[in-house]
């Protein structure tokens, strides 16, 4: 394999740094920063680009820090431990920019300070593992090309690293399993397997256990198969296939940015698509006349019946969007749209535009597909007003953000 030496200038977005070699080639280099001399072995070698692993730091950038985790690296879990938290805030936001711009074809994106997270570390509340050799659970390795055995990990909430540490699971068939812990230390582990029958199971501690059926249900095994999970002053059930923000902290400040986004006066007609168990719905409710939600998941909706039953404006669709959307009369004063991080279809763009509302907020994880779904938006008359981008996921290059969009 052939050894080169580079000088890194940008941070790409996924979280290598690159460089270019002597042909003008632009060259990936993961656990490098912008601004180091390093040497690497090309492992992917292609006509447009390559993709280098990292031999020496001959030049070190002034902002590398030592990386708390012993398995940083190999494990592929975190790509920014290496980096100064607060350099990480810069190059995340760059990166909001730079895909606005060069994906999305926006000139100058409005793009606000990205909000710094106050956990930086042990913030998460939920994580999937894999099953590795001799029993044992990890994190599926790039690097590696297996599932590699972690002994700890420093994002995860206290409570789930014990959990973590103290579980023994060897189960034939399991696929994965999923550690929660909910807003007052109740433990959830899920498991998906290959056989639908469902495992004998004993804990020696506190945790409920719930088998994910292939349909996305869930069935119980010990305890509930739900948490309860607090946003702002409400609490939400949330059951073992349903979404949930990884993030407390995170999923407080989205919804500040959205109620202070929609500057709703308590008339509106709300249409919110991909509404999950209702956690922004509440909010919604309370300042609108009425909402029209629409989720595809039937164990998000049967949560969201419970968490919204104080309301009597909000109306509850159970279906894929696209394909609920076109049956809908609604015409909203403001559409909410939270996506995966596929982003919208563009049949969801179509039908969006059609309604016409005089503005969309858009909650986005993956600020690609973000800037791809910005530059439809724009060709159907909206214009993007501003961003807000938030750090949900420190020590990784995953940046989120809340964006509001208005017809022109």
């Amino acid at each position: 394999m052939k050894t080169i030496t580079l000088t890194l200038t940008d941070m790409a977005n996924g979280g290598a740094a690159l460089g270019r070699d002597e042909d003008r080639r632009v060259v990936f280099v993961p656990l490098t920063i912008p601004g180091e001399k390093v040497k690497v072995t090309i492992v992917e070698d292609k006509k447009r680009f390559a993709r280098g692993r990292l031999v020496e730091i001959i030049d070190p950038a002034p902002r590398r820090v030592e990386a708390r985790c012993p398995h940083f690296g190999p494990c592929g879990g975190c790509q920014f431990q290496h980096i100064d938290y607060s350099e990480q805030l810069r190059y995340k936001e760059a990166i909001v920019r730079d895909q606005l711009e060069r994906i999305g074809g926006f000139v100058d994106p409005p793009v606000q300070s990205i909000w710094a997270n106050p956990e930086a570390w042990a913030y998460a509340n939920s994580a999937t593992f894999s099953p590795a050799d001799k029993g044992r659970l990890g994190f599926w390795s790039p690097e590696l090309g297996q599932v590699m055995p972690i002994d700890t990990c420093f994002l995860l909430r206290s409570e789930l690293l014990d959990l973590y540490q103290d579980l023994d699971l060897d189960l034939p068939g399991l696929r994965e399993v999923t550690l929660r812990v909910g807003q007052d230390g109740e433990l959830l582990a899920i498991l998906a397997t290959d056989d639908l029958e469902p495992p004998l199971l004993e804990a020696d501690f506190p945790v409920s256990a719930a088998l994910l059926l292939p349909d996305g249900a869930a069935a119980n095994l010990v305890g509930d198969n739900y948490l309860l999970q607090r946003v702002g002053d409400r609490v939400f059930r949330v059951s073992a296939g349903c979404y949930f923000p990884n993030n407390r902290a995170a999923a407080e400040f989205i919804l500040e940015t959205v109620l202070a986004y929609a500057t709703l006066s308590g008339g509106d007609s709300i249409l919110e698509l991909y509404s999950g168990v209702g956690t922004l719905t509440a909010f919604l409710a309370s300042n609108a006349t009425e909402i029209v939600a629409v989720e595809s998941n039937p164990d998000a909706v049967a949560d969201a019946i419970i968490n919204l039953a104080q309301f009597d404006n909000v109306s509850l669709y159970q279906g894929r969007v696209e394909e609920v959307l076109p049956m809908l009369t609604v015409t909203p004063d403001l559409i909410v749209v939270d996506p995966p991080d596929a982003g919208l279809p563009p049949a969801v763009v179509d039908e969006i535009a059609v309604r016409t509302p005089a503005q969309l907020l858009y909650i986005s994880s993956d600020i690609a597909t973000l800037a791809r779904d910005g530059r439809r938006l724009a060709a159907k008359g909206y214009r993007l007003t501003q961003i807000q981008p938030l750090d949900a996921q420190p020590q990784t290059y995953h940046v989120q953000s809340v964006s509001q969009w208005s017809r022109q």
